[in-house]
């Protein structure tokens, strides 16, 4: 015990001070959770997405940042902020090319993966918030709000993606190009950040960062164990492939990773009563609890809390939760109760008066919750609602490394 209480306070001793914020605690109420932090690796401050869908962006840019920290010891959080307008309007031409390209098959839609950050990382760069407008002020807008902008150019792809017409004028990509840079402005070939001139290309590379380091992993019974296998979601329509882990073996390697100073981008289906509600005890929580009886609005925020009709918890204590099994998670992916609802950052673990341990998530909400943003997943919850992670291969043990071949 004393052991974790070291640790719990060295690591909050170097933590940012967006990150020492939410360790406060709210006044507990009687059978409330009380969360204390056993160790959190260093994250950048909370940002809100609004009325967005792109989670995708803001939780891989949290982990790319927290990537950065790591290869910089000296560079301090409060000094990085990568641009998501540059990874998203990038990432839009891409998927409005693929979209047309296959007649429409191929969705386009505010979504995207925690790849996109890679690909982006890879062969277009990277720039620092600022350099470009967020989003551009004639839209009135301090946050992403994509309620006008994104419609018009929706219907004009599909338009265009569903044409009849026997021969497509590539002008097209010109005037959706025009709806991007009239939102988000302008990539610019060159910019000037802290006195110093880059390309977004050259910019990416002074980061320390190399996005092949960086693997997609799941658990899923449908493909073979320790192979690749392309994640039939939606968003995936970059086609990336990730490496299929046992169940054990997924928790494992995101239990090392953590321990050992890592973080992680997660995806999760964050549409289950068990993740938070909007009023009780447990705001900002995550846990697998028994429903006894169930019942069968924007941001994106709105989207995924809110307590439903009719909906009791047992567990509420931290206690209750359902013992997750590789069938369980087969069959929640299959009959499609678990989707891919969010992208996030697992940072860190904590416990809560009972000694039950919790890994520690960054959101883009905004200051959120009693936690100003942050959230506590419960393990169980981890196991059965994770759609994949996006890790540092370095960050793997080294026997389910070799198992991958990495």
């Amino acid at each position: 015990m004393k052991r974790i209480l070291i640790i719990a306070a060295a690591a909050m001793m170097l933590l940012p001070a967006s990150m020492k914020a939410q360790a406060t605690q709210p006044k507990a109420e009687e059978d409330s959770l009380i969360f204390t932090t056993v160790l959190a690796n260093p994250v950048t401050s909370i940002k809100n997405q609004n009325n967005s869908g792109t989670c995708w962006a803001y939780s891989s840019l949290a982990f790319l940042e927290s990537e950065i920290l790591k290869a910089n010891p000296k560079m301090k959080a409060e000094d990085l902020d990568l641009c998501e307008s540059f990874l998203v309007s990038k990432t839009y031409v891409d998927r409005a090319d693929r979209h047309v390209r296959t007649h429409g098959d191929v969705s386009f839609s505010h979504g995207g993966s925690f790849y996109d950050a890679i690909y982006c990382l890879k062969h277009y760069g990277m720039m620092p918030e600022g350099i470009m407008p967020y989003p551009v002020t004639a839209y009135g807008d301090s946050l992403y709000n994509f309620t006008s902008f994104f419609p018009p150019m929706e219907a004009y792809l599909k338009a265009i993606a569903k044409s009849d017409a026997k021969k497509i004028n590539p002008a097209w990509k010109k005037s959706q190009q025009s709806m991007l840079d009239d939102y988000f402005g302008e990539c610019p070939e060159t910019f000037t950040y802290k006195g110093k001139t880059y390309t977004p290309q050259s910019y990416a590379a002074s980061l320390g960062i190399n996005p092949d380091d960086y693997v997609s992993l799941t658990s899923f019974t449908h493909h073979p164990f320790y192979d690749k296998f392309v994640l039939e979601i939606q968003d995936n329509w970059r086609w990336a492939t990730s490496y299929n882990l046992p169940l054990d073996e997924f928790m494992e390697v995101m239990e090392y990773a953590v321990r050992n100073g890592w973080t992680f981008a997660w995806g999760a289906d964050v549409s289950e009563n068990g993740f938070s509600r909007r009023t009780g005890k447990n705001k900002c929580v995550a846990t697998v609890p028994d429903v006894k009886a169930s019942a069968g609005v924007g941001s994106d925020q709105s989207r995924w809390t809110g307590e439903k009709a009719g909906v009791k918890m047992s567990g509420a204590d931290g206690a209750g939760e359902k013992t997750i099994t590789q069938e369980m998670r087969q069959e929640a992916y299959d009959n499609w109760e678990t989707t891919d609802d969010h992208g996030m950052q697992i940072y860190g673990i904590a416990k809560d008066q009972h000694g039950k341990e919790y890994f520690m998530m960054k959101n883009s909400w905004g200051n959120y919750g009693p936690y100003d943003g942050f959230w506590y997943i419960s393990k169980p919850y981890v196991a059965y609602k994770t759609m994949n992670i996006i890790i540092n291969k370095k960050a793997l043990p080294k026997h389910i490394a070799k198992k991958l071949g990495l």
